[in-house]
């Protein structure tokens, strides 16, 4: 038996840590497993502290794959229990592994397989374990594993696109701070130097850029180092605050082009998330609220729950989504409202995120189009105000020269 120290996150998403004997890292992850506990990093207690691992984290994909190859072999009439004994001997992530075999172990004492999974919130959520509830009452849990596939796989490319569009101009817009500040600070004092010896009267833009120079190379640029990282700091734990997320979250809905990308994945997500769950069988009341939830917007969760509330009360789905024209165009309210009335609500909402798929797929491309000359314009006026300063003083001598 060895010692291990670990680290993890409990169902309150608060931080433990703790040490443990085992005979090795994935017995460890099998035993905080079964608290509900999130393994973060399991160590193995050395005289010198040698050989550290970190659990590997589980990602989206890792959830596809398992998810998908479950269907496959419950499908091909293995039984649960063998079937996640195979899948957790076979994962490649053996963080995954070992909650695999943990939900075995208690598929194996009488849980059913979504009361298993839900003890491992921070993997499966809530979504996930009412769709595999689903599946066990209706007898198809094997359809449902594939719409699970399906629906995460879709949700992973509609947050990678999301993320592509808005990390770019973030990158380019952090190469050209960088970029000036290296010019302000290292090739700006070597040209003013020459200049002051030169002895000649430097023009106003020339005076700006060697100003902005001395007050960064000084104390100046320390002290906007640290207001940068201050504001940082305080907005990520702002943002942490109910408050915050929802000030935030209002604010982002709200900038120009990206506000309305954001509304398109918003409804996008709605559409999958609640036409997923109709269609395995979920009510209607507790589907919405798994919408809430999985939102990702606290602005859009909220408008999402006085939907429910609303359906609650006896009105039909499109009503209450036409109170919010500004995320519920008038095209989702009508169709929704067709979907009703035709009992194909489901299929209608599946329709309706994939065309606000493929509208996310547009508005990112016009996005790009836009934003990259803009931004490189933008760089290029920086740097080329910088070398007209320079230079400027250089064409006066010249001149003077000249006379």
């Amino acid at each position: 038996m060895a010692k291990f120290t670990w680290t993890a996150q409990d169902g309150q998403n608060k931080a433990q840590k703790g040490e443990m004997s085992a005979a090795s890292r994935e017995e460890v992850f099998t035993a905080l497993a079964r608290k509900g506990y999130h393994t973060i990093a399991v160590e193995e207690k050395t005289g010198l502290q040698l050989g550290k691992k970190r659990a590997k984290k589980i990602t989206e994909k890792d959830l596809v794959v398992f998810t998908r190859q479950f269907a496959t072999l419950f499908n091909a009439g293995i039984p649960i229990v063998q079937g996640l004994d195979i899948l957790s001997k076979q994962a490649e992530n053996k963080s995954l592994g070992a909650i695999v075999g943990q939900v075995k172990t208690d598929v194996e004492t009488g849980s059913t397989l979504s009361d298993a999974l839900k003890r491992h919130p921070r993997l499966f959520d809530e979504l996930y374990v009412n769709l595999v509830a689903a599946g066990e009452t209706a007898g198809v849990l094997d359809d449902i594993l594939q719409r699970l596939a399906v629906y995460i796989e879709k949700n992973m490319k509609l947050k990678k696109k999301v993320k592509g569009a808005l990390i770019y101009p973030g990158i380019v817009i952090s190469v050209a701070v960088i970029v000036v500040a290296v010019i302000l600070i290292f090739v700006i004092p070597v040209f003013s130097k020459i200049f002051t010896e030169m002895g000649v009267l430097l023009p106003l833009p020339t005076r700006v850029v060697i100003g902005l120079s001395e007050f960064l190379g000084g104390w100046g640029g320390l002290t906007v180092a640290v207001a940068l990282i201050g504001s940082a700091i305080a907005a990520v734990r702002y943002r942490r605050t109910d408050q915050g997320r929802r000030v935030t979250d209002r604010l982002f809905l709200q900038l120009p082009l990206v506000g309305e990308l954001l509304k398109k994945v918003a409804v996008a997500r709605f559409s999958r998330t609640l036409g997923t769950l109709i269609q395995s069988g979920v009510p209607i009341l507790d589907a919405l609220e798994i919408c809430g939830k999985s939102s990702g917007n606290k602005i859009v969760e909220e408008v999402i729950m006085d939907v429910r509330k609303e359906v609650a009360a006896g009105r039909t789905l499109a009503e209450p989504l036409a109170k919010t024209p500004t995320i519920f165009t008038n095209m989702v309210v009508q169709m929704v409202n067709v979907g009703e009335s035709t009992g194909s609500l489901d299929q209608m909402l599946i329709k309706i995120a994939d065309f606000f798929e493929d509208e996310v797929d547009n508005t990112v491309a016009n996005l790009m189009t836009m934003l990259e000359p803009l931004l490189m314009v933008f760089l290029g006026g920086v740097i080329g105000f910088i070398v007209v300063a320079l230079y400027l003083p250089i064409f006066k001598m010249g001149e003077v020269l000249g006379k």
